[in-house]
């Protein structure tokens, strides 16, 4: 009975954790430090992360650093983690495009930032700091969609997983090149890459560095599909038509839908049950939920 009412009660605190908008992986409970990091992070700028969110729903995350190769400055980690809560809040938001300035997506972490992290003890912060960061990013009520264009490369190829969907140029390529750095992926990326192509797949593409083009990428799972254009503007264009056919509907609901299958990926079976009851109970007699029912909506596509 004991060990029943032990496992209850973890369940429960897990599921209220993860119904918590940007409750984080680490705290200090953990080593982690989150201002002491943003502290350090502050002295390396160059680039931005820029927002735009649109009338229909749909947002575009633009990673902004082009001299190189859109990697990400200490100043820019700290700017993404900034716009991550602002479209927690983004209560008309329903949809998400990750891209790069100038045609190429990202090359990961600015070598300037890196070379200031020297010790194990600091590469353990940002290391928590961008796990929290792109969980956080993944756990949105937004539907995301990652544009590659050009290279998305280590950090950059990490930051593709956490995104539902991943969309390529026919010329773009995913590298997860950290083994050549003699480091192994530290912002949640082989966690997330076992999640979409398996762990034996998975030990190919980081042991062999492998370069994934898209068709190859197609082929094993990462890539959802090749866009036609490899021009930046229509690439993007084709990336906001594909994604509108999943974010048809009323905000509440798609973001509704996006959070169960969240818990369903991250929770234990009881527990996605239960928050899977309690999204519920917020739609069902709603006014989407009595549009559809007095249009008869469910026979007449």
């Amino acid at each position: 009975m004991a060990a029943s009412f032990l496992k209850t009660s973890t369940l429960s605190v897990r599921k209220k954790l993860f119904q918590q908008t940007g409750f984080p992986v680490y705290c200090t409970s953990h080593g982690f430090y989150e201002e002491d990091v943003k502290k350090k992070l502050q002295q390396f700028t160059g680039g931005s992360i820029d927002l735009q969110k649109e009338d229909d729903g749909i947002g575009i995350l633009t990673l902004n650093n082009p001299s190189k190769k859109n990697a990400l400055s200490g100043v820019m980690m700290l700017q993404l983690l900034e716009k991550v809560i602002e479209l927690e809040n983004w209560k008309e938001g329903k949809g998400l495009i990750v891209c790069g300035a100038k045609n190429t997506f990202c090359s990961g972490s600015d070598l300037n930032t890196v070379k200031s992290i020297g010790t194990s003890k600091d590469g353990v912060q940002l290391c928590m700091f961008m796990q929290n960061t792109l969980t956080r990013f993944m756990r949105l009520p937004l539907i995301s969609v990652a544009l590659v264009q050009g290279r998305a490369m280590g950090g950059g190829a990490e930051f593709t997983t956490a995104c539902d969907f991943r969309l390529m140029t026919p010329s773009s390529e995913i590298r997860f090149v950290h083994k050549e750095m003699g480091i192994i992926p530290s912002w949640g990326g082989t966690a997330r890459l076992i999640e979409i192509v398996g762990s034996r797949q998975t030990l190919k593409i980081l042991s062999g560095a492998l370069k994934l083009e898209s068709t190859v990428a197609l082929k094993i799972g990462i890539a959802d599909e090749i866009l036609q254009s490899s021009d930046e503007s229509q690439s993007l264009e084709e990336a906001r038509r594909w994604l509108q056919q999943f974010i048809s509907g009323p905000p509440e609901v798609i973001r509704a839908l996006k959070t169960v299958v969240s818990s369903g990926r991250e929770l234990a079976l009881e527990e996605a049950l239960e928050t899977e009851r309690d999204i519920l109970s917020t739609l069902w007699g709603g006014p989407a939920n009595l549009e559809a029912v007095a249009k008869n909506k469910k026979f007449n596509k």
